[in-house]
């Protein structure tokens, strides 16, 4: 199932699928037709039909999706029972903060340890994380099997950080500074630009104001509707 090829666009829309189908089978919903799925989570019914083509026979005309099967389908898929160890590396005020957030809605990943190069955070814990001088970081991530690290230091020291976590054989960096850095092949990053998100709302909202009766829901978080 994992040697299953998809598009990255529709890999992005799987785990937006399964946390709306945890919900529906939270509250005992036993199918679900892609026009409702469309509706709560504000993506093309066609979009979500292709999508679920490329994993197979998923529905069927008429019926829809069965929400059991589904779930346990993307479960499997996104191994969602494998629990993934990810560092942070920057203990500044976003990272205390992520650190406290740990992902708290998610039961397979988890933040494991923070490194600083302040002395001052060395040794203490952020709920219940551990901070680490960066001088350990190679040996925490082989202790914790690490691949997986989120950057939130300053711009000023991202690319030489970047530098030091791909040389200890971390293979993906969640980068949340506004600086694009030079990665080498093999190694995957994504960047999350707090500035240019912010810019962007400001600028929907100037530009295409929204009419009164129109839906407010944060995109991806329709209320849930009972049978």
């Amino acid at each position: 199932m994992s040697e299953i090829k998809i598009p990255q666009v529709t890999a992005k829309r799987l785990p937006l699928y399964y946390r709306y189908l945890e919900k529906l089978h939270a509250i005992g919903k036993k199918r679900v037709s892609s026009a409702q799925l469309s509706e709560a989570l504000q993506i093309d019914p066609a979009t979500i039909r292709r999508d679920f083509s490329y994993l197979g026979e998923l529905g069927k005309k008429g019926y829809g999706y069965n929400v059991n099967y589904l779930l346990q389908f993307l479960r499997n898929f996104l191994r969602q029972d494998e629990v993934t160890n990810v560092v942070l590396v920057g203990v500044g005020h976003l990272g205390t903060a992520l650190l406290k957030y740990n992902f708290y809605r998610s039961h397979n990943t988890k933040i494991v340890a923070g490194f600083d190069v302040d002395s001052s955070k060395i040794g203490k814990e952020v709920d219940g994380v551990s901070i680490y001088s960066m001088d350990r970081f190679a040996e925490v991530c082989q202790l914790h099997h690490v691949e997986m690290a989120i950057l939130t230091v300053p711009a000023h020291a991202a690319q030489q950080t970047t530098d030091w976590i791909v040389k200890a054989g971390i293979r993906g960096i969640l980068n949340f500074t506004p600086a694009r850095l030079t990665i080498p092949q093999g190694v995957r990053m994504h960047n999350i630009d707090l500035t240019i998100e912010l810019q962007t709302l400001i600028y929907f909202l100037k530009n295409f104001p929204l009419e009164e009766d129109e839906d407010v829901t944060l995109k991806g978080e329709a209320p849930l509707k009972e049978d």
